[in-house]
């Protein structure tokens, strides 16, 4: 069986989607994953994922492309697969990669819909309403015949072995050249929207009193980000701003006693390489389905504030209320607290 899993937007959704991957790929003979260009980095990063293929598909992003008939034939022309798994966020239509897809020639197709999906899907499922990403997409692994675990069904190969459905990453490189020793604690304070980011003040605030608390820190962001970085890190902490690809980053995260950082994808990143996370999260989406998922966490940042459930980009409350409320001595508790908790 040749399989196909898509997930289309960013890094951390396609770290998210890891578990699901993991599930298919124990009963399939490849897997190819379909990502978009923000989540390839993550793609890249994943056990069970045997081929990439990326896309950007007008429907996804915050900066869609145009529709083109050339770059949907050229995908068309290049999907191979007997079977696909369409994986999406809950406010998120399966229904235009489905169409796709079943023009692809691809015969089996299981996704989560509420909508009516007529003939383009074979497996429609419902997501359970308050699941998160991680269990919603192995949810519909094992609806579309790829249950986590050996379910007891007779096959002709051995039973896969037991995955315990957390996000993981292969092993990172060393990047000990980087950080230098451990212990450190990682503050990623850059966020894919500014909704979600905690203010640049608030971050060189905790980046001083970790370090006036005895923890040597590591401030870590994109290319695009060094400024930032360099405003965190100041003189107290190590600026590794645009320095680290995906897998460095992996690798700095990995030797951390704990990371601290928004909803982001280095937050996903954390979690799938074992260290524990301070989460500063912005209630413009809901905790229960985007926080660190498998590691021991604090969430920080008020849950009930006006922008809860907004999906916004932007905050749309005056002084960022719902992270901006969160102080760096509750952030030095909280990685005092995790890390405690892991001695």
């Amino acid at each position: 069986m040749k399989a196909l899993v898509t997930r289309l937007d960013s890094f951390g959704d396609v770290l998210l989607a890891g578990p699901a991957i993991r599930a298919v790929a124990a009963r399939a003979d490849t897997v190819t994953l379909l990502c978009g260009p923000r989540g390839a980095p993550a793609a890249r990063l994943l056990p069970g994922v045997d081929d990439i293929l990326v896309w950007d598909a007008p429907w996804v992003g915050f900066t869609p492309p145009p529709v083109g008939r050339g770059e949907v034939e050229l995908l068309l022309d290049t999907i191979d697969a007997d079977t696909a798994l369409v994986l999406t966020s809950f406010h998120q239509s399966p229904l235009p990669t489905a169409l796709l897809l079943r023009l692809a020639g691809v015969d089996f197709i299981a996704a989560d819909s509420e909508d009516y999906p007529g003939s383009l899907l074979d497996v429609r499922h419902h997501r359970a309403p308050h699941a998160h990403e991680v269990e919603a997409a192995l949810d519909l692994a094992e609806a579309a015949g790829f249950p986590p675990v050996d379910d007891g069904r007779p096959r002709v190969l051995p039973p896969p072995p037991v995955d315990d459905g957390r996000p993981r990453v292969l092993p990172p490189p060393d990047t000990a050249g980087l950080t230098g020793p451990e212990p450190y604690v990682v503050l990623h304070p850059g966020a894919s929207v500014p909704a979600r980011a905690w203010s640049p003040g608030r971050c060189a605030e905790a980046a001083r009193d970790l370090a006036a608390a005895g923890h040597r820190v590591v401030v870590t962001g994109g290319p695009g980000e060094r400024d930032l970085t360099a405003c965190v890190a100041g003189s107290h902490a190590l600026d590794l701003g645009g320095r680290t690809g995906a897998a460095e980053l992996a690798g700095v995260l990995a030797g951390a006693g704990a990371v601290v950082t928004g909803n982001t994808g280095p937050a996903h990143l954390a979690a799938a390489v074992g260290t524990p996370v301070v989460s500063l999260f912005a209630p413009v989406v809901p905790a229960e389905r985007w926080r660190p998922y498998g590691v021991p966490y604090v969430l920080l940042g008020d849950q009930d504030a006006p922008c809860a459930g907004s999906r916004a980009r932007e905050c749309p409350v005056p002084g960022h209320p719902c992270l901006d409320t969160v102080t760096a001595h509750d952030v030095v508790n909280a990685v005092e607290k995790l890390m405690g908790e892991a001695a």
